[in-house]
């Protein structure tokens, strides 16, 4: 891989990482229900944070499916799965069992025989 490949590969992980814990920092953090969680969502920053990282993921993604093929591109963005979930962890606590720690695992070295490959 080029390391243009490699950085558009790492700002779509990063972007899409971010983009999915703002989304669930604005969730968590919204008050209310119905209607009014939606509202408190809208006025705060988290929502924004995503949307925002979420536009800059889609052209990073742009940049990347323009350097590979797209078979190889959907693959190394599954890695993404790790980094949410490890966010998750570190962020909010979330539980991890061995089983998805297991999953984890497999999706990271079938990533890495994608990339090598």
């Amino acid at each position: 891989m080029t390391l243009d490949t490699l950085l558009a590969w790492f700002a779509v992980l990063v972007f899409d990482t971010t983009g999915q814990l703002a989304f669930k920092a604005a969730a968590h953090h919204a008050v209310g229900a119905g209607l009014a969680h939606w509202r408190a969502m809208a006025r705060g920053p988290w929502l924004w944070l995503g949307i925002l990282a979420f536009i800059v993921e889609f052209v990073a993604w742009l940049a990347f499916l323009s350097l590979v093929p797209l078979a190889v591109g959907v693959l190394l963005a599954t890695l993404n799965l790790v980094t949410v979930m490890l966010g998750g962890r570190l962020i909010f606590g979330e539980k991890l069992s061995p089983r998805r720690m297991a999953g984890v695992g497999l999706i990271a070295v079938g990533v890495m025989l994608v990339g090598l490959g």
